[in-house]
């Protein structure tokens, strides 16, 4: 599961195939679900960034509160499910950020890890995207979520699943309208071990409230994972 993210740079500039998004925001060290955050999606007049709730509500759900267990979706069985397969052949979009973190067991605790890329600014997880109306509301609520699948081995030690992330070009197929379900499976695969850095992290990042610097601090002292 990916249950906590960041995006720390208050300048984004994202590469998307051979187009450039780029937006202007504060900077996030401690995205959790619920909370809105930054999405790419295509639309009639090309690429676009908004910020969606994280937490799929299908448009098809009675209430919002379903949003609390489609904060993932795994890749293996999104033509399947009924909350993902609609979104998965024409609602789909790209989650950018920085950094994810996942949670070692530790006995009776849990230590959080923070896991980023030495070669890039940016991660795009492969996302899912909804629109639902609720019957309190005027305008309807547009929400994501994140498409998990196996770890690579730097993860691995740590948790058994890790978002999506998909390079420049496999972001443009993955927003392509006339992308065959077959090609787009093929995206859904754990990212390739190079490049990937893994540090422990302030357990305060457990805290969704808490949303600062202290959150990405590396402890000064790691044992190796490998």
């Amino acid at each position: 599961m990916c249950g906590r993210y960041s995006l720390t740079r208050e300048s984004m500039e994202v590469e998307v195939g051979t187009q450039r998004v780029s937006r202007r925001g504060k900077p996030r060290y401690n995205i959790a679900p619920t909370q809105r955050a930054p999405v790419i999606r295509r639309k009639a007049a090309g690429l676009a960034v908004d910020d969606l709730r994280w937490g799929l509500v299908p448009e098809w759900s009675r209430d919002e509160a379903i949003g609390f267990s489609l904060i993932n979706a795994r890749s293996e069985t999104l033509a399947d499910k009924p909350a993902f397969r609609t979104a998965f052949r024409s609602r789909r979009c790209l989650i950018v950020a920085d950094g994810f973190y996942e949670w070692q067991v530790l006995g009776r605790s849990k230590q959080p890890w923070r896991f980023t890329r030495t070669d890039t600014d940016f991660l795009l997880f492969a996302g899912l995207w909804e629109s639902w109306s609720s019957p309190h509301e005027a305008a309807p609520l547009e929400s994501f979520t994140v498409i998990t699948t196996v770890p690579n081995s730097v993860v691995a030690p740590i948790h058994d699943r890790m978002p999506a992330c998909l390079d420049r070009e496999a972001a443009a197929l993955w927003l392509e309208p006339s992308s065959p379900v077959e090609l787009l499976q093929t995206l859904l695969r754990p990212s390739p071990e190079a490049g990937w850095s893994a540090q422990q992290v302030n357990p305060i990042v457990g805290q969704a409230r808490i949303d600062d610097p202290r959150c990405i601090e590396a402890l000064p002292e790691q044992p190796s994972l490998f």
